[in-house]
């Protein structure tokens, strides 16, 4: 690591840290407050508008540091579009549908300045182009994660956290990849909210808000496109799923769980991976601390990936995969719903083979 790249750091880090404190004043003064509800873990109103302290840190170190190339002018421009709509949510608060909307144009932006997911490989390593389909599965990462990093913002520092173990594992592996630009921003992001985290961590004196959240899940999707996704390689597909696995996995318990629940997907609940944990026992903070471990864990896996044989990655990525599920069957993340189905449908099953069993006899 260059003493350049070490100076935008110690600017990113300096400041998020002198500037959330001013932002916390302003959260108090335009009453960007986040009340506490049955739902929610915290008893009283919380500023929720620090998300913009890492934005603006971010902002004026890569403006300062970085050469700017067309990337990198799109990956500004949407995550400004990100957070204004992120700031005016935390402020008097916004629908659903404007949110999409404005992720949509967002990501527009992203690919129309030449970042999108151009080619897909398979296991025996034959690269496919994806032509026109290059758009709308870029438009969907950068949607899906955005959200997805959004969703798990549920417990102080929580969300912060995962990003910032993301954002150097994304770094690491780009400079391993030699996209020296990708690792360094992903590196000045990582140091941006290890600014915030000091204000965020439990018991926090500030919520990032959707200002943040949506920010940072912006960021790491395109940077994730930018920095790991151009070898032609099947495993380097792989390596941003593992990587924002803690994300991705407990969006997709959450579809899983209110599907066959009978509730809408996109509707609210406390069967998030964060609230499984408390309800085991776990503190607040050994909670995050528990989620933090097992975002370590995927990113060394991730690591891992990157530097063995295409064989033995996707072994690994087989067996992560596995130990999700297992680990959600037992916590009970995917719900009541979920369960009775399969518990019906084994003993469905169990019938027929009884059946057939008897037919023959």
């Amino acid at each position: 690591m260059d003493i350049s790249l070490i100076g935008s750091l110690t600017m990113a880090f300096i400041l998020v840290f002198l500037g959330t404190p001013l932002v916390k004043r302003i959260a108090f003064k335009i009453k960007a407050l986040d009340q506490p509800t049955e739902r929610k873990v915290h008893s009283a109103p919380m500023p929720r508008l620090g998300g913009l302290a890492i934005c603006l840190g971010f902002w004026v170190t890569v403006l300062l540091t970085t050469e700017m190339t067309g990337e990198l002018y799109g990956l500004l421009a949407g995550g400004l579009l990100i957070t204004l709509v992120g700031i005016i949510d935390d402020v008097r608060g916004v629908t659903a549908k404007q949110k999409l909307a404005v992720q949509i144009i967002a990501a527009c932006v992203v690919m129309f300045a030449g970042v999108h997911i151009e080619f897909i490989t398979h296991p025996l390593e034959n690269v496919v182009s994806l032509g026109i389909w290059s758009y709308p599965l870029t438009l969907l990462w950068i949607i899906g994660i955005t959200n997805a990093v959004n969703l798990i913002d549920g417990l102080d520092g929580l969300a912060a956290g995962v990003s910032a173990i993301a954002a150097v594992t994304l770094g690491i592996i780009a400079y391993m990849e030699t996209s020296s630009q990708a690792a360094a921003l992903a590196f000045i992001l990582a140091a941006s909210i290890f600014g915030f985290l000091k204000y965020n961590f439990h018991p926090a004196q500030i919520f990032m808000g959707d200002t943040g959240s949506l920010f940072l899940g912006f960021n790491l999707s395109v940077l994730a496109i930018i920095g790991l996704t151009k070898s032609a390689t099947v495993i380097s597909l792989f390596l941003p799923v593992v990587i924002l696995g803690i994300p991705i996995v407990d969006t997709l318990f959450a579809i899983v769980r209110r599907y066959f629940g009978g509730k809408p997907i996109f509707s609210a609940d406390k069967g998030h991976l964060h609230h499984r944990l408390l309800r085991l026992g776990l503190s607040h903070r050994g909670t995050v601390l528990a989620m933090y471990a097992v975002s370590t864990f995927l990113s060394l896996s991730a690591i891992v990936m990157s530097l063995v044989t295409t064989a033995q990655g996707m072994l690994i990525m087989v067996a992560l995969i596995l130990s999700f599920y297992l680990g959600a069957e037992k916590l009970g993340v995917l719900g009541q719903g979920y369960k009775q189905r399969r518990t019906s449908g084994q003993q469905s099953q169990l019938t027929d083979e009884k059946a057939y069993q008897h037919i023959s006899k």
